[in-house]
């Protein structure tokens, strides 16, 4: 930790403006404006980045109780986001997984905080999808319950992703609408098969999103169990949703025979081929006939 407490601001300013900012000196609304930055002298950022860093807890709290988004009716400049972001990069790299810890637990602190905005909330989820851990798991899981918040903490648990399917999966069943499609998709792509029981009442229930979602969860699992359910789905879609539910039978198909059941993965092939008997669906027909054929 550094031997005095860093300026926070100072730091900040450092940053450099916007280009519109700098075309618009006068104007309080340039920052608001489309634009894009040139960024800082690399070294000079890294120093303040740095400074932050080592300057500890109290240093990192005070830089988070700058973040402001855009939509804010007090927001002046997008620096103290970048500078966040910055440090939170200096932080992933080698020997400072210390200093990481620290920086993610601080961050992690104010998901919890009924002082910060749904917004900052959404910043600090995305630095924690860069510099958290597991001390951030839990943190962030409760994030997974605000409609709001749910889709960026998602995100940020899957590039944690170990030790994460426990939270995902307790909101699997309470979940709604976008919030449910995310979790079931990062579930299938973490092939919890604790999340199976859940995973098949969805694609059993009406919610076309959330079906197709635990259709894609249930075949990256390779659930034999789930295999007439999903052919059933794929039969009574249309459009792209049918085109896509095939796949998944494919897929499923070809992920049993792998595993030697030969025979659910015929069951599969045989009830394509004899049932997408329509010209335009021909090509289904054949491809299941060849993977009848490879079966043998």
């Amino acid at each position: 930790m550094a031997d005095s407490k860093p300026n926070v601001a100072a730091l900040v300013a450092q940053m450099p403006d916007t280009d519109q900012q700098q075309k618009n000196p006068n104007d309080p609304n340039a920052v608001k404006t489309a634009s894009k930055v040139t960024g800082p002298d690399p070294q000079e950022a890294q120093k303040a980045f740095a400074a932050i860093l080592d300057g500890g807890r109290e240093t990192i709290l005070e830089l988070i109780g700058a973040l402001r988004d855009p939509s804010d009716a007090d927001f002046r400049d997008y620096k103290a986001g970048y500078v966040l972001h910055g440090v939170c990069l200096l932080a992933g790299l080698p020997g400072k997984d210390d200093q990481r810890k620290v920086l993610a637990e601080a961050m992690a602190s104010q998901l919890k905080s009924g002082t910060q905005s749904a917004a900052a909330k959404r910043i600090l989820i995305r630095q924690l999808q860069v510099a958290g851990g597991k001390e951030s798991i839990a943190a962030i899981g409760e994030c997974l319950a605000d409609e709001s918040l749910s889709e960026s903490a998602v995100q940020a648990l899957m590039a944690i992703r170990d030790g994460v399917a426990e939270p995902l999966r307790k909101l699997l069943g309470k979940a709604g609408g976008r919030s449910l499609v995310a979790i079931a998709q990062a579930l299938g792509e973490l092939r919890d098969s604790e999340s199976l029981p859940a995973l098949r009442k969805m694609l059993a229930g009406g919610e076309t999103d959330a079906r197709r979602c635990a259709a894609v969860a249930l075949t990256n699992l390779a659930d034999v169990e789930s295999a007439d359910a999903i052919l059933k789905f794929a039969s009574s879609a249309t459009g792209w949703e049918r085109s896509h539910a095939t796949d998944l039978c494919f897929v499923m198909a070809e992920k049993l025979a792998a595993a030697g059941q030969k025979d659910k993965a015929a069951a599969i092939y045989t009830q394509l081929r004899d049932t997408r008997k329509d010209k335009a669906e021909r090509h289904i027909s054949e491809a299941a006939t060849r993977g009848l054929a490879a079966l043998k």
